[in-house]
């Protein structure tokens, strides 16, 4: 059982060491080739590997929609064309570290579109890690001085990656209309749509003039950061991380999540970035808000099935 537990802790690690440093490797590849090419490339590619591996797992069975055709087609393109877009056309106009913070934030905002769209409210303790990790973010994106903000471009790019994160959302509320289907199934049904909307938006881009395709040797000169990323961004790091939060559950998952700003800054001081002491407070407040607030759930979460359990005689 514990080395089961340790096998599920260390592959969802994994999921997030990649996951983590995807974002400052991206934010490199933009200056090459532009976000959205480089989107409908790691999305075409992570296609055509998960579609066999989905058939040799399920079978052709697993290919077949049974009346779900446009709930998967429009789930497709919200969370596998509009996030991934969104959230690496935010990170090409902003920076790496502002954009992990954001999504290190997905949970909360969850909690809060379950409270708008379910009305069930946070608890008290949660309402209030989100307010402090809320002042952590503005820290970092303001980097501390309020009164100077940055430049219109990464406002703006925060901006188009908070729109990217509430894609990500509803993908991931709805999926729970989706019974019945195993998480690898669901990813690659929705894939294919999100894959097809990402070639199409790309294509009448450049048709329109605002792209440019770009060239070999352009694609040759980021050919490992464009394997990393749809290699380890998209295959690895999903079947990992459905293998981890399948052993280790999703609570403890989640708690493992709250260190990709870790992972992100890690590699971007790496890189040569150097961060004021306001960002560093403003991300560990983040981190500490998330962390605490998984705490506090997975103690309610002991005390409702402890009051569950049957009273023996």
């Amino acid at each position: 059982m514990k080395s089961g537990f340790a096998g599920g802790a260390a592959a969802t690690l994994v999921a997030v060491l990649i996951w983590g440093s995807q974002f400052p490797i991206a934010k490199d590849t933009f200056a090459i080739v532009d976000s959205f090419h480089v989107t409908a490339i790691r999305y075409g590619i992570g296609s055509l590997m998960l579609v066999p591996i989905l058939l040799w797992r399920e079978g052709r069975s697993a290919f077949f929609l049974y009346g779900r055709f446009w709930p998967v087609m429009l789930l497709g393109l919200i969370g596998m064309c509009g996030s991934p877009m969104l959230m690496f056309l935010g990170i090409a106009l902003s920076r790496p570290e502002n954009a992990v913070i954001i999504v290190a934030l997905q949970p909360s905002m969850t909690a809060l579109a379950d409270w708008v769209v379910h009305g069930r409210r946070p608890a008290n303790f949660t309402l209030g890690c989100m307010a402090i990790a809320f002042i952590g973010v503005v820290m970092v994106v303001m980097r501390g001085n309020p009164l100077r903000p940055p430049d219109d471009g990464e406002l703006i790019g925060d901006f188009v990656v908070i729109l990217g994160a509430v894609c990500w959302i509803v993908y991931t509320m709805s999926a729970e209309s989706i019974k019945g289907w195993s998480a690898l199934r669901f990813t690659t049904l929705t894939i294919i749509p999100g894959t097809l909307g990402n070639i199409a938006l790309t294509a009448v881009l450049v048709a329109a003039g605002q792209l440019n395709v770009p060239s070999s040797a352009a694609l040759f000169s980021v050919s490992w950061e464009l394997s990393y990323l749809t290699v380890g961004g998209i295959v690895i790091s999903m079947v990992c991380w459905n293998a981890g939060a399948q052993r280790i559950g999703a609570l403890n998952a989640m708690l493992l999540v709250s260190l990709m700003p870790v992972v992100t800054f890690g590699v971007r001081f790496a890189q040569g970035a150097r961060f004021q002491a306001s960002e560093i407070f403003g991300a560990a407040l983040v981190i500490a808000a998330l962390i605490a607030n998984n705490i506090y759930l997975r103690r309610m979460s002991s005390r409702i099935n402890t009051a569950k359990r049957p009273i023996r005689n």
